[in-house]
């Protein structure tokens, strides 16, 4: 590749000026993103934003985890550019992204359609999609197979549970699924876009809501964006309580994914138990900010809420009680046949399409991949305090439900010692006017996986962009994978395995 450059070397929390951030001819754009991603990097966000000439600027973010740094660079491709995806099958849902926002095409993509159908952010997005791609502007085309007993089976977005929208569509023969196809972007929240020319005062509260289950993960990572522009210090103690609410959060998911899988095959003991658990550690943090979801402890600068020693106490104590608990529901899985049955060899993803479309969180340390912003690019707390990171290899429905009973263990553990030597002091530090004209990257690991937030300024020091890489982003697409050649009635257990969020898609 003799086209590709050397990108801009930097690290999370360490904002750059964009005018420092190498621009790039499309075709060495293209070459870069793909030798360094075929040498182990990941395509952590790939966005677009508009210049003072009115013009398109892509910007890819690269993370290179052996060395834990990331990579930038960008490009201004005009109305068409070589799309990265048929070498790059990680670009394939930014790049569908950045056509529908921003109408720029990537000529060969190999399966241009909506991605989610909100209204575009550039003028010559009103323009999409071309002609040349649409026989039928603004309807999407599935996937169709043909041939003898293959019929095929729509679910939703309307479903009968009290969940969001989304549509899968199942080519079948028989009972054989032989693609999935995942069609999302009911809600068309334009959170993303009402961010821009903030901080302001809605600001964190769209943040919070992003994804309502990881509110401390997305807060926490909108946090470290405004820190790091104003250079502000986050005192000890506050890093260690919104650490003991990141692990609380996965605490929660995680113990409520396990009862939901159980409650999919119809094993209701841990089925019942878990649900009343996963309310028990949903307390735990209420105990820290009033707030189950911890909806208004994560601030910048620190947290808005101290821990005293009485509830420190109180903490400890019925941390260690749901702990006790969530073992006795958690091992009848393990010694119970019938269940193993139904989660070994179900809905096995390989480690090479983990690597592939650059899956994260515990669906890719289900893989045997050692996946995790704790380990790969700590942050806040984990750059003192390690947490072992847990991982499995079958890659299977059982994989992802033992992997979380892990990471279980490990929070638990973690949380104890924080709340054993919790640092004295001040709980939130002061925060600087932004830095402008620059671009920064924050990284957290939420329960799902690698969440990141790049936050671009303007001469003023407000938002030019912001954009959020939620880890359901990156996963649905493992989810089709891991259904091809399973049994359709195999969906159910398989969706609860990843259990992706709908609204962190729909940005």
């Amino acid at each position: 590749m003799t086209g590709a450059v050397q990108p801009l070397i930097f690290y999370p929390g360490a904002p750059v000026r964009f005018d420092r951030l190498p621009q790039v001819p499309a075709a060495a754009f293209r070459e870069t993103v793909i030798r360094d991603v075929a040498r182990g990097a990941r395509l952590a966000a790939l966005f677009g934003l508009e210049t003072p000439a009115a013009e398109v600027e892509l910007v890819a973010i690269l993370a290179h985890a052996e060395r834990g740094a990331l990579a930038v660079l960008t490009t201004r491709p005009g109305a068409v550019y070589p799309a990265l995806t048929p070498d790059c099958p990680q670009a394939h849902a930014f790049e569908r992204e950045v056509a529908e926002q921003w109408g720029v095409l990537p000529q060969g993509h190999p399966w241009l359609k909506p991605l989610r159908s909100h209204p575009p952010f550039g003028k010559r997005a009103a323009l999409w999609p071309p002609p040349a791609e649409s026989s039928r502007p603004g309807v999407i085309d599935f996937f169709q197979m043909a041939g003898e007993e293959i019929h095929e089976v729509a679910v939703g977005p309307v479903h009968a549970g009290i969940i969001e929208p989304g549509h899968f569509r199942f080519q079948c023969h028989g009972e054989q699924v032989f693609n999935l196809e995942i069609a999302l972007g009911y809600q068309h929240r334009g959170i993303e876009r009402a961010l821009i020319g903030g901080p302001d005062k809605r600001a964190i509260h769209f943040i919070e809501t992003l994804a309502g289950d990881t509110t401390i993960g997305h807060a926490t990572a909108y946090a470290q964006a405004l820190e790091a522009l104003g250079a502000g210090a986050v005192p000890s103690r506050a890093q260690a309580l919104r650490a003991i609410a990141l692990e609380l959060e996965r605490l929660a998911n995680h113990v409520g994914d396990l009862g939901a899988l159980a409650g999919d095959i119809g094993f209701l003991p841990t089925a019942s138990f878990c649900g009343r658990i996963r309310g028990d550690f949903l307390n735990l943090t209420a105990l820290l900010c009033g707030n189950r979801f911890g909806r208004g402890l994560i601030r910048p600068g620190g947290v808005a809420f101290d821990l005293d020693a009485a509830d420190a106490d109180e903490l400890r104590r019925r941390l260690k009680l749901a702990g006790r608990d969530t073992r006795g529901a958690v091992d009848l899985l393990w010694r119970t046949p019938s269940v193993m049955a139904r989660f070994e060899q179900t809905g096995t993803l390989t480690p090479e399409d983990c690597r592939g479309l650059g899956l994260v969180g515990p669906v890719a340390r289900a893989c045997g991949l050692e996946r995790d912003v704790r380990y790969e690019f700590p942050f806040g707390m984990y750059c003192f305090e390690q947490i072992p990171v847990s991982t499995w290899t079958s890659g299977d429905v059982f994989a992802r439900a033992y992997l979380r009973w892990l990471e279980i263990q490990r929070s638990l553990d973690f949380i104890l010692a924080q709340l054993a030597a919790l640092p004295e002091g001040p709980i939130a530090g002061k925060i600087g006017a932004l830095m402008p004209e620059a671009l920064v990257v924050a990284l957290t690991e939420g329960w799902r996986g690698e969440i990141v937030h790049v936050a671009v300024t303007d001469a003023r020091g407000s938002f030019r962009r912001y954009k959020v890489v939620d880890p359901s982003f990156h996963n649905w697409m493992g989810l089709a994978l891991a259904m091809r050649s399973q049994p359709i009635s195999d969906f159910p257990l398989c969706n609860k395995s990843f259990n992706l969020s709908y609204c962190g898609h729909d940005l």
